[in-house]
């Protein structure tokens, strides 16, 4: 059973978070529960978000962080791509359809790497080491950030500027530092807790399949309640597919500069979905979750196919057994 879950995490994730949406959206008998759930789910999405980086970040030796030129590299797409998208939603006069397109594709573009990159890295005969540390200075990035961005495109009339980007600053920045503060501390102060926690790293993908649910089912919420039409939300998704392809791209361009083709591509390419469409749904036109709802489908796509291209690779590269003859 856990090898089936293990395997088909993605698609039973995204399942049952529709169908639970579903259950409570149509069944008149559990609409008191709703106001209780959804405060549930607003307090459980972060936590496990933070649960997962706190789990990967333990097991991680500090010594083993060693920005290179390439990570400096990667940071800088990230930061002028974000940008320019901003610039365009700030300075460009478009209707609300192109704006939540664009949003979409700024959250894609500015979501730290995937707690689960490594991972792949590692299949793909890539430098996981070398991955995680990006994985950590892309958090530091987005924290930084998303504050100052997300009240600009998102203006509203009622809340200053000041007070937008302390609100998201003091939601997200601890989100994605703490874990990697309060993993330092515990390797100081508490080892054997540290040690304890990082014999639990794998249960970071299991948690990720609980707030991917979770996230699920708020896009589809978000889908079912707009009154957009069936173009827009292609538009969105289609915005997903394009900066997830721009991203592995020039991951592997720049990287392959190094000598680090696998990792660049992997570190641009594969994001924290799960952040991100929590970020679009929180902070911006919920609508726009469909973008980064959509990278998931897309950035798995693509490590699908590299790992079927790495197995058949390998097993032409294995030497015939010889004969007896």
């Amino acid at each position: 059973m856990l090898k089936f879950l293990k395997n088909w995490t993605l698609p039973v994730a995204m399942l049952m978070g529709t169908l639970v949406y579903f259950l409570f959206a149509r069944v008149s008998l559990l609409s008191p529960l709703k106001p209780a759930v959804w405060g549930i789910v607003s307090f459980l999405t972060p936590f496990l978000i933070f649960s997962q980086l706190l789990l990967t970040f333990c097991k991680v030796e500090p010594s083993a962080l060693k920005p290179t030129v390439w990570h400096w590299w990667l940071l800088l797409f990230q930061l002028i791509s974000c940008l320019f998208t901003a610039g365009i939603l700030v300075y460009v006069p478009m209707s609300d359809v192109y704006r939540e397109v664009f949003e979409g594709a700024m959250v894609c573009l500015i979501c730290p790497t995937a707690t689960a990159a490594a991972v792949i890295t590692g299949k793909l005969g890539g430098n996981a080491g070398s991955l995680t540390t990006y994985t950590l200075l892309s958090n530091i990035l987005a924290a930084v950030i998303v504050p100052l961005v997300f009240p600009v495109v998102e203006v509203h009339a009622e809340v200053s500027f000041l007070t937008a980007c302390s609100r998201i600053l003091i939601k997200v920045f601890p989100l994605l530092l703490c874990p990697f503060i309060v993993a330092c501390l515990l390797r100081t102060f508490l080892p054997a807790v540290r040690a304890y926690l990082a014999n639990f790293s794998n249960l970071a993908f299991y948690l990720w399949g609980i707030a991917l649910a979770i996230v699920s089912g708020q896009t589809v919420r978000s889908l079912v309640n707009s009154e957009a039409t069936g173009y827009v939300k292609l538009l969105i998704a289609l915005a997903g597919l394009v900066t997830c392809c721009v991203q592995f791209y020039f991951g592997k361009r720049i990287g392959g500069h190094y000598r680090e083709r696998i990792s660049g591509g992997q570190a641009l390419g594969q994001k924290n979905t799960v952040l991100a469409i929590w970020m679009a749904y929180t902070y911006l036109n919920p609508l726009s979750s469909v973008g980064p709802g959509s990278y998931v489908l897309w950035q798995n796509t693509i490590n699908s196919y590299q790992l079927w291209k790495k197995r058949k690779r390998d097993s032409r590269e294995m030497p015939l057994p010889k004969s007896n003859a």
